[in-house]
């Protein structure tokens, strides 16, 4: 109400002034038909427009056709009361204004009410002034909220696609290692598991540094065929191999001046790893058939869904180059140890996957948020973005409800987010053709982590020989190198080799 003004100056008779409020649509549930009739025409009086329903479920229903902006109900009801009403709005993230009408007036009802979400409690007999007031406020509170989502919604579309989310503890320190790191040229390793959001961390940090006008290069270690790793990193001239038509520049001089990620390090080879040190160290290097030393300024950026440390302890990496690339070590966290974050990605991905589909989605429901937050997410903030841009594509709803959600990745609703669906495979035991010696045992239905599974058991009773493994699997060995380039399956899995 705006300040300075009486209730007196709104209530004319037994109604009010219309040009105290905008119209609204105001849906009355009260089982009792005169005092339905009464507040339809109250609210008739001041320009609004009156629903009535007699029951729960009948107010359901005209909610279900949506466009109303208010509600007001009475506390007690046969069947279905109120206070069930308001419990289904919030179940279904229904964000409608209520306000509570009952003959019973006392401080436990009034308290019950609005701790179940009611905006007001009004008693019978109803006043006109009171009526008035109530729904002022009421109406108030809507273009407050509605305001407020609509900002929110600009925020959120408005921002980078490159920006980290998530205001858990988890994800506040290892924002807090990469902005210590970033004004710094020291070396950072980023360490996570696949899908949880490591290049994003990389650009974090070439963003937050000095650099930020220069280069931000990066090179997949592991999506590069073999031979042409040494050349994507450093170049080489003509003539230097069979199709080197003229000279290439390679990333380290593409990034001079800026920041060089290099994804998924693990994955180099042992003798380009000892050239790689020495770039680190000296910062100059030679192209592929050049004899010319190169100076360059590059930052370097490493990340791994790998244990490094390990590795390097296992012999599968240099020691000494893990020590270089972990000047600064920065952990990205699983989506599992940030839950409390996903709702604030799960609407972000919801707005995106909208705005692409031409649908229109106003946010998720409580049900449906709980549901993502009891999965465990193996694939992480990847997993989630996939599980949102299904929901968005396949819902009706404009608020995205937890029946929208793929059942598969949520069968049973088990606590533990994951399906444990064992799925065993025996195919005899090897005898040097190649079969398969036992089985394997699957923990989804993810057909891709049946993949994963099926190569690493092939290169296991091959003796990691990539050929005889692409046999017993049924496909090209090219085929396989190409899988193989991707996030490796096993330890197993990256180290087979070729006949």
């Amino acid at each position: 109400m705006p300040p300075g003004r009486r209730v007196s100056e709104i209530v004319a008779g037994r109604g009010f002034d219309a040009s105290s409020t905008r119209m609204a649509t105001i849906l009355c549930v009260d089982d009792d038909e005169s005092i339905s009739i009464l507040l339809a025409e109250t609210l008739k009086q001041a320009g609004h427009e009156p629903l009535n329903a007699a029951n729960v479920p009948d107010a359901l229903a005209m909610l279900a056709r949506g466009n109303v902006d208010l509600i007001i109900s009475d506390y007690r009801m046969p069947g279905n009361t109120g206070l069930d009403l308001l419990a289904h709005l919030e179940r279904e993230g229904i964000d409608t204004p209520v306000i509570m009408m009952t003959g019973y007036a006392s401080i436990e009802h009034a308290v019950a009410s609005i701790k179940a979400g009611a905006v007001d409690y009004i008693t019978k007999p109803v006043r006109a002034a009171q009526l008035a007031l109530a729904v002022e406020q009421a109406l108030e509170l809507v273009r407050l909220r509605r305001e407020n989502a609509a900002l929110k919604r600009e925020i959120m579309e408005t921002r980078s696609e490159r920006q980290i989310i998530g205001e858990s503890q988890a994800i506040r320190r290892a924002l807090q290692a990469a902005a210590s790191a970033a004004p710094t040229r020291a070396t950072v390793l980023l360490q996570g598991e696949s899908g949880t959001g490591k290049e994003l961390f990389a650009r974090a940090i070439h963003e937050l540094s000095d650099r930020r006008d220069k280069p931000f290069i990066k090179l997949n270690c592991a999506a590069l065929p073999e031979g042409l790793v040494e050349s994507a990193l450093f170049g080489h001239e003509r003539g230097a191999f069979t199709g080197a038509l003229k000279r290439v520049e390679g990333a380290f001089e593409r990034a001079h001046g800026g920041t060089l990620l290099l994804d998924e390090i693990s994955e180099m080879r042992l003798d380009l790893q000892a050239k790689l040190l020495r770039v680190l160290q000296e910062q100059e290097f030679e192209r592929v058939g050049g004899t010319s030393p190169i100076r360059v300024d590059v930052r370097v950026i490493a990340t791994t869904n790998r244990d490094l440390a390990a590795e390097a302890t296992a012999g599968r990496f240099r020691q000494d180059l893990f020590f270089r690339l972990s000047v600064i070590p920065v952990r990205i966290p699983a989506l599992r140890e940030r839950l409390d974050d996903i709702p604030m990605l799960a609407l972000r991905f919801a707005l995106r996957a909208a705005a692409d589909a031409g649908k229109d989605v106003a946010g998720i429901s409580p049900d449906a948020l709980a549901l993502l937050q009891q999965h465990e997410w193996p694939g992480n903030v990847r997993e989630l973005q996939h599980v949102i841009e299904r929901a968005v594509i396949m819902s009706s709803d404009p608020v995205l409800q937890a029946r929208s959600l793929d059942a598969e990745t949520f069968r049973n609703g088990r606590s533990d987010g994951v399906q444990r669906a064992t799925v065993t495979a025996t195919n005899g035991a090897v005898n040097g053709s190649g079969a398969l010696n036992g089985g394997v045992v699957l923990t989804s239905l993810s057909l891709d982590h049946a993949e994963e599974v099926l190569i690493a058991k092939a290169l296991e009773v091959t003796g990691r020989n990539r050929t005889r493994a692409a046999a017993l699997l049924g496909i090209s060995v090219r085929t396989l190198r190409y899988k193989l380039n991707g996030p490796p399956a096993s330890p197993a899995a990256s180290e087979a080799a070729d006949d």
